[in-house]
């Protein structure tokens, strides 16, 4: 199909764009409104206070010592799998001097956490947790054992972990040490 030449005088048809940039600003907004940005959180550690003196030294028997190296997990030098960590840190701090390989008594227990550098984030994540939940059974446990009801109304008279009973008792003694260069 031959286009006509122009007359003189007369105007091709064009497209209006006098609204583009209203229309272009509105996706922008709309874009900007409904994208969601993921930001990494990362994980959550209060730090202890700075020591003022050296520590006590600690009996060895009190220390129970986790190790994750290339996502193996050692629990004092033996293998063990993540699901292990749990069961070992609660019998552990549970121990009261009855089993020579693990604890006297609850306060004095301590569970030394450390990771290889060459560990992949998950797994240092699973087994930390592991770590945490154990003490978090074991306080679960204890606080039952004080009764539900008791409890739950000494807790909302005091801030947490001010003067409660399980928290003395079970304190959370996790270390967590520095890693291998490796």
């Amino acid at each position: 199909m031959r286009r006509r030449p122009s007359r003189p005088g007369q105007r091709q048809a064009e497209v209006p764009t006098s609204s583009l940039a209203d229309i272009a600003f509105l996706l922008l907004i709309f874009f900007l409104v409904t994208t969601t940005i993921d930001t990494d959180t990362g994980i959550y550690l209060e730090l202890p206070p700075p020591l003022l003196e050296a520590p006590p030294p600690v009996n060895e028997r009190n220390l129970l010592n986790i190790l994750v190296r290339n996502d193996a997990v050692l629990i004092d030098g033996r293998a063990a799998t993540v699901d292990d960590i749990r069961t070992e840190v609660a019998r552990h701090v549970t121990n009261e001097g009855r089993d020579p390989a693990y604890a006297d008594s609850p306060r004095t227990a301590i569970v030394s956490f450390k990771a290889a550098r060459s560990t992949s984030y998950a797994r240092y994540v699973d087994a930390l947790d592991a770590a945490k939940l154990a003490y978090r059974d074991v306080r679960d446990a204890e606080a039952r054992r004080l009764g539900a009801a008791n409890y739950a109304a000494y807790r909302t008279t005091l801030p947490i972990d001010a003067d409660d009973p399980v928290s003395k008792r079970y304190p959370v003694k996790l270390s967590l040490a520095e890693p291998d260069p490796r």
